[in-house]
């Protein structure tokens, strides 16, 4: 029992670690992107973890994970758009994505989760499909291609001053003015927290169990009486209500939605892609490829191009090194990282933790 808390102990302190850097980002890392890179990582946090439930602590595979996304964040937009900046939109925009993710995760659910894991897993690609083209067709509703932007309220904007001195000015606390964009991560960084931790309950919950004896032996899970396809319906259901509410928080946050950023397939395979990378089954995992897929995506082309720089006298390397190319050197990295981490960052830590 130690021996696997030891592996345990060590996958926790890197995401205390993690987390602690996420909270304090504002005042650590004060330029802007750097806050979206923290707040996009927040967001990705839940939405791997929600999909982790799915795929590694049950077995299902599914496509339309960023289609519950999309809900969420088209719920927000649209009532953000319609009622004006207030919390009743956000509110009321919220329970709409919550609401269609929950009727069309039932309907996939008992219609598609009695078939064979390779054939569900391309009814939810067909759906999400669908649903990308009707995001894209119904321009009066969703903005079409160009998306919608829109307002939120009053204390996320950037001139609202949440604290001010005597003079009425914002007051500055480490350089970093209390203003309505520090609010605005915030409110990512809570809401992100709350929805991870309740994950972390679910999978330590009898249901969790539940789900994992699903996971390793379906035959055996139905034959000692559980109902293996109303667990199934009912992780699918949970797994796209998280999603939802992640994609409300991340509207909030960019007061943009349209197909690429809360629809595009691409996003799809990140979420795949770090649920690999941190560990599949493992929720904590989450956090590590969520981590490591966001920075990448925004800091790997400049240490490339730093690199370039740094060994432009020497024959190919600049070339090989060319910023341009940071997709190439994405899927390497990835590839070692399968390599010398079969079950993922936390994953295979846990493992060897196991066996020391």
């Amino acid at each position: 029992m130690t021996q696997v808390t030891n592996g345990t102990r060590i996958v926790k302190a890197i995401v205390l670690l993690i987390g602690a850097l996420l909270l304090f980002a504002p005042f650590l890392f004060q330029d802007v992107r750097s806050i979206e890179v923290a707040a996009r990582i927040c967001i990705f946090v839940v939405l791997v973890a929600s999909y982790d439930l799915l795929i590694g602590y049950t077995g299902i595979v599914s496509f339309a994970h960023t289609m519950f996304f999309g809900f969420g964040a088209y719920g927000a937009a649209i009532a953000l758009r319609q009622m004006g900046p207030g919390w009743d939109a956000v509110a009321l925009g919220a329970l709409a994505g919550v609401l269609v993710s929950i009727v069309v995760a039932i309907a996939i659910g008992l219609l598609s989760l009695r078939v064979k894991a390779i054939f569900f897993a391309m009814i939810t690609l067909a759906v999400a499909s669908v649903v990308m083209v009707l995001a894209s067709q119904l321009s009066q509703l969703t903005g079409g291609e160009d998306g919608i932007t829109y307002k939120t309220p009053e204390v996320f904007k950037t001139a609202y001053k949440l604290v001010t001195d005597a003079d009425g000015k914002v007051v500055k606390v480490f350089g970093v003015k209390l203003n309505g964009k520090l609010a605005a991560y915030y409110f990512v960084f809570a809401t992100s927290l709350i929805l991870f931790i309740a994950l972390l309950r679910i999978v330590a919950s009898p249901f969790g169990t539940v789900l994992k004896a699903i996971r390793e032996n379906e035959a055996r899970a139905e034959a000692i009486g559980y109902r293996v396809v109303a667990y199934r319906t009912a992780v699918f259901v949970i797994a796209a209500v998280i999603a939802s509410l992640a994609g409300t928080v991340y509207a909030i946050w960019l007061k943009y939605t349209g197909p690429d950023t809360a629809l595009n397939f691409s996003i799809m395979i990140d979420i795949l892609l770090m649920v690999v990378i941190g560990g599949m089954g493992t929720m904590w995992g989450a956090v590590n490829g969520a981590v490591l897929m966001v920075l990448a995506q925004y800091y790997l082309r400049d240490l490339m191009g730093v690199a370039a720089e740094a060994t432009a006298n020497i024959p190919v390397l600049p070339y090989l090194l060319d910023p341009h190319r940071w997709l190439f050197w994405l899927g390497i990295i990835f590839i070692l990282l399968v390599y010398f981490f079969p079950k993922g960052l936390a994953g295979t830590i846990m493992a060897k933790g196991a066996r020391t």
